[in-house]
């Protein structure tokens, strides 16, 4: 199978991806642009654009892409996050599989302009098969549209060779990773994390905000560190591997990165129960309600033992491995792209 993937903005998601479909038997090209902030050097298999619409001098290059996509002759293109009208001619090379990763914005900081939702819906209504990562996100979509969705599970964006080792002895810290936005819940956490400090459960402890954003300042209480920066991944992926817990209890989220990413590094991730977030974690640490304060305070508690946050951990990856893991997601994205392109799977 030829698959043709439109990424502008989520290079290091699809690299994953399409390595684990490249490693099923598939033969990926990418259009991708070098929007996203993990800055890398391009591969072959990518084509890397300018984003610059109204810039002239970007169109030779989209020309030669295009192009070069119909050459190509890709059996499916897949089309994630992309609103550039300009890119919607590769879109019509093979039957379209447009992914939605979120059902609505998480709030008023990620609204879209009009174009470009109108460009996506287009996408959305038009397109062979529609794609989400979760199922929440799969029946609000279904019932906006009138249509059938899938869920193709979200994997890291993280390589498993890119992983640091850190044993289990060493964990330390509760991180609360990426851009601090108001839906992230920073003052629920913050106000458990109080109480958890003033309680005999605390055992020293930091609780790290990672990550720059519009998040408002806040005040911070004892054994709290904002490093208020855009990181790369090596800045911060040591710190959320050897954490006691990471924390994605957001208030509204359909999907999560940062859950599955901790997971993937056997931390144990909190989250909370709006949107998607429950069904991607492990049974043995459940979700909690957004406002539990009470609950998150007893959480951090449990999980400043070490052995439990190593045992919880464990559990976490494990899970991570049965259902997530990019070999899994190429699974089925494989079972969505030979339905849409009416070919039969080899035996």
């Amino acid at each position: 199978m030829r698959v043709l993937w439109l990424s502008p903005w989520l290079r290091t998601l699809t690299r994953v991806q399409v390595d684990a479909l490249s490693a099923a038997g598939h033969e990926c090209l990418v259009v991708t642009t070098d929007q996203h902030y993990e800055k890398v050097a391009a591969r072959a298999d990518e084509r890397v654009l300018d984003p610059s619409i109204k810039d002239p001098r970007t169109v030779p290059a989209l020309a030669r892409v295009t192009a070069e996509a119909r050459r190509f002759r890709p059996d499916v293109v897949v089309s994630e996050l992309m609103h550039d009208p300009r890119w919607l001619p590769m879109t019509r090379l093979a039957p379209l599989v447009q992914v939605v990763h979120d059902d609505r914005p998480h709030d008023a900081t990620e609204e879209r302009p009009w174009h470009r939702r109108a460009v996506l819906d287009h996408q959305t209504r038009s397109a062979a098969a529609v794609v989400a990562p979760s199922a929440h996100v799969a029946a609000v979509l279904s019932a906006r549209f009138g249509r059938r969705v899938d869920v193709v599970p979200l994997t890291s964006d993280v390589p498993e060779s890119a992983l640091p080792p850190v044993p289990s002895v060493e964990r330390r810290d509760f991180v609360l990773l990426g851009r601090m936005s108001p839906y992230k819940n920073v003052g629920v956490a913050l106000e458990a994390w109080a109480a958890h400090v003033a309680s005999a459960d605390f055992r020293g402890d930091r609780l790290l905000l990672l990550g720059n954003g519009p998040l408002e300042s806040v005040t911070l209480p004892e054994h709290v560190e904002w490093r208020r920066e855009h990181f790369a991944y090596a800045d911060v992926l040591p710190d959320l591997a050897r954490a006691k817990g990471s924390l994605a209890h957001y208030r509204l989220a359909t999907q999560s990165g940062v859950q599955v990413l901790s997971m993937q590094l056997g931390i144990p991730t909190i989250v909370s129960d709006s949107g998607g977030l429950p069904e991607f974690c492990p049974p043995s640490l459940p979700p909690l309600g957004v406002d539990d304060v009470a609950g998150l305070t007893a959480t951090f508690g449990r999980l400043a033992n070490p052995t439990t946050a190593a045992a919880l951990g464990a559990s976490a990856r494990e899970h991570y491995l049965a259902h997530f893991a990019a070999d899994r997601a190429a699974e089925s994205w494989g079972r969505v792209f030979w339905r849409v392109s009416g070919r039969r799977a080899a035996a």
